[in-house]
């Protein structure tokens, strides 16, 4: 069992390198994985509100990173994965996120997010609800295991 097949995190999407997405070097460009970081994170968070519509969103991005690990070429697939980190805070949580190349079972990336549950009239954070909350713990990972220390 490889590293990336350990444990199946909450949302896993497929994700195919294009050649928009190549550098002057020849591999998939850094900035590419943010886009599939936020695709992640919307298929994870849309359904613990229970909707599919992004402008029901009540997070905000406080915070974003990603490590490179390996290359990837143009006509390569990805699987990436999202799963909360265990537990969350009071107004706050973290999301990791894993890019696998399956043929090779690589992790190509890792990335990191914090966000933070926002009320947009009142332009002011505000606590998770309940039922997030606990789903959030319910899926949560252990960072340290995923490469990822305080």
């Amino acid at each position: 069992m490889t590293e990336a097949t350990a444990r199946p995190w909450p949302v896993r999407r497929r994700f195919a390198v294009t050649y928009h997405d190549i550098d002057v070097l020849g591999h998939l460009n850094h900035a590419a994985y943010f886009p599939m970081m936020e695709t992640l994170r919307c298929e994870y968070y849309l359904p613990l509100l229970g909707t599919n519509d992004p402008s029901r969103l009540d997070i905000i991005l406080a915070e974003a990173s990603c490590r490179y690990l390996a290359p990837v070429a143009y006509g390569e697939e990805l699987v990436g994965e999202v799963a909360p980190v265990r537990p969350p805070g009071r107004t706050s949580f973290v999301l990791l996120y894993r890019f696998t190349e399956p043929t090779r079972g690589v992790v190509t990336a890792r990335g990191r997010t914090v966000i933070v549950t926002y009320d947009y009239r009142t332009a002011s954070k505000r606590p998770i609800a309940e039922s997030v909350r606990g789903r959030l713990d319910a899926d949560g990972v252990d960072p340290a295991a995923e490469g990822w220390t305080a």
